[in-house]
């Protein structure tokens, strides 16, 4: 019954928040702000900024797989472009279900470095995102299979892990067909790093596809965009220990998650589930494109306040709040996004010139957005999980229609 009920529940939610959003209002300009825990010691360096950025772009052309297509040696009718000194050297997609799992693997030859690049893609569409999140868990088992070894280095057994059962599908109908293109690529290019990247739902299965590939002895270095929560709290302390995600310098890090303020998915499923966050997380505190490379902090640990996590089940109504966690309320309210006092709460953060009239932002301006937690705006499946350095899926000829890059 429970597994009929999360998805109708989930449902429902997606539904009020479709019907509730705020249609043909006007934007409010939105203050650029660096939140007080983005001290200089958490920034990532400029070559990480450029590598996460490349990356959002290697992970939007799997999009195009199902639309305008991939084809060899690297060309497609979007923004592929782009992307040179690429060579695609297969793709995969299963189909629009519960199960979708879709991506390409490619070869990259720039020098520094050259990579075997496997990308997840996400799924285009919102019920299938839903039901995705609400699916039931299940039993990890870590590959190959009846191996008991069990030391510090490398850990194997995985006492009482649970997993999404939805992601661990998808990997399972496509590992096959992956790993035996990646092994035939390292045979043949024994010199090149093997990266995966993935975003939204394929985001979930690189991160069990990355810790079997690390199992393995690969070595990869995953990451991933918007990635909801996996498994259960044994299985993400196991995923960190594989990783060395509690320990060492952040710069190091070769599972690197990266969230983005407001996004709902990363709170998803829920923590009433059962499901928790791993580590390795890269925080963009900046809520609209373009980011800069003071919006993207290292964040500590599983939990980190300063990062998504503060926003696990907030509903923020307290205008003497601090400022770093008010900023988890300028929120990307359907097409309104309301600019909150960010210093001082008596005073106007818009120049009173400037400021649109009641009459033009309408009653939605208005609407008690804030007692909506973070993890259930929904809407933001349209925005803030979808703008992770450019906006992710939108692949179709020309580029993204909407013109916001």
């Amino acid at each position: 019954m429970a597994s009929i009920l999360n998805p109708l529940f989930c449902l429902l939610i997606a539904v009020l928040t479709l019907l509730c959003r705020p249609l043909n209002a006007p934007v409010v300009p939105l203050e650029v702000v660096t939140p007080e825990g983005n001290s200089s010691e958490r920034r990532i360096s400029p070559d990480l900024f450029d590598s996460l950025q490349e990356l959002a772009h290697v992970v939007d052309v799997s999009y195009c797989i199902g639309t305008t297509g991939i084809r060899k040696p690297f060309q497609c009718l979007s923004h592929c472009n782009e992307l040179k000194g690429f060579e695609l050297v297969t793709t995969w997609h299963t189909g629009p279900f519960l199960s979708d799992s879709c991506g390409y693997i490619a070869l990259s030859h720039h020098p520094s470095p050259k990579r075997i690049i496997v990308a997840f893609r996400g799924t285009y569409s919102i019920t299938n995102t839903i039901v995705d999140l609400s699916a039931y868990p299940q039993e990890y088992v870590p590959y190959p299979a009846g191996n008991d070894s069990d030391t510090d280095d490398n850990p194997r057994k995985c006492s009482d892990c649970f997993v999404h059962a939805g992601f661990m599908n998808a990997w399972q109908i496509t590992r096959s067909t992956i790993l035996e293109a990646i092994s035939a690529a390292r045979d043949e290019y024994p010199d090149y790093e093997l990266s995966l990247v993935g975003h939204s739902l394929g985001g979930a299965v690189a991160a069990l596809a990355g810790t079997e590939m690390k199992l393995r002895g690969w070595d990869p270095v995953i990451t991933t965009f918007g990635e909801p929560m996996v498994g259960n709290k044994a299985f993400t302390e196991y995923l960190d220990a594989v990783f060395d995600l509690d320990s060492g310098d952040a710069s190091e890090w070769a599972f690197r998650r990266v969230t983005h303020v407001n996004d709902p998915v990363p709170l998803l499923p829920l923590k009433e589930w059962g499901y928790e966050m791993h580590g390795g997380e890269i925080y963009i505190s900046r809520a609209d494109l373009p980011f800069y490379i003071d919006d993207v902090v290292y964040c500590e640990g599983r939990h980190d306040q300063r990062c998504i996590a503060a926003a696990e089940g907030e509903i923020q109504s307290d205008p003497t709040a601090s400022s770093f966690h008010r900023l988890h309320d300028i929120g990307s309210l359907g097409d309104v996004q309301v600019q909150h006092v960010l210093s001082d709460p008596t005073e106007s953060t818009l120049d009173q010139e400037a400021r649109p009239p009641d009459s033009e932002l309408g009653v939605a301006a208005h609407l008690p957005w804030h007692l909506v937690p973070p993890r259930f705006r929904l809407w933001e499946l349209f925005n803030s999980h979808r703008d992770y350095f450019l906006r992710l899926g939108v692949c179709v000829p020309g580029g993204d229609p909407t013109g916001r890059w």
